[in-house]
């Protein structure tokens, strides 16, 4: 069984920063891919970021030059650094972990940007 844990989401104001932790636990072992969606209210799940066991990262468009992801991989640890925060980007942030074709998902982190 793998745990996805996130952390660090909450409140902050259009313009400022917040960094999203999510930590695995369990029976996963590397390489695995790990990354990030997001689903705002009424909306679908989508896409924000993903970076491989090797460094290699993805990103939405949305996100690009403002959004970083990065991995400690001695801590199975994913970091999602969020710069520039606009209202749209309000939304429950989910943690993924996939390993050879399984997806594992994280409970969700709410990040609301708001004045």
């Amino acid at each position: 069984q793998v745990q996805l844990v996130e952390s660090g989401g909450g409140l902050v104001q259009p313009g400022g920063s917040l960094t999203l932790s999510c930590a695995a636990s369990g029976s996963i072992i590397s390489p695995f891919d790990m990354g990030w969606y997001r689903q705002a209210p009424e909306k679908g799940r989508t896409f924000v970021a993903r970076m491989s066991d090797y460094a290699t990262t993805k990103y939405t468009d949305d996100v690009k030059g403002r959004f970083t992801i990065s991995r400690d991989n001695a801590k199975n640890t994913a970091y999602l650094q969020m710069n520039s925060l606009k209202p749209e980007d309000t939304a429950v942030y989910f943690c993924y972990a996939i390993k050879n074709g399984v997806k594992y998902w994280g409970e969700g982190t709410q990040v609301t940007v708001s004045s």
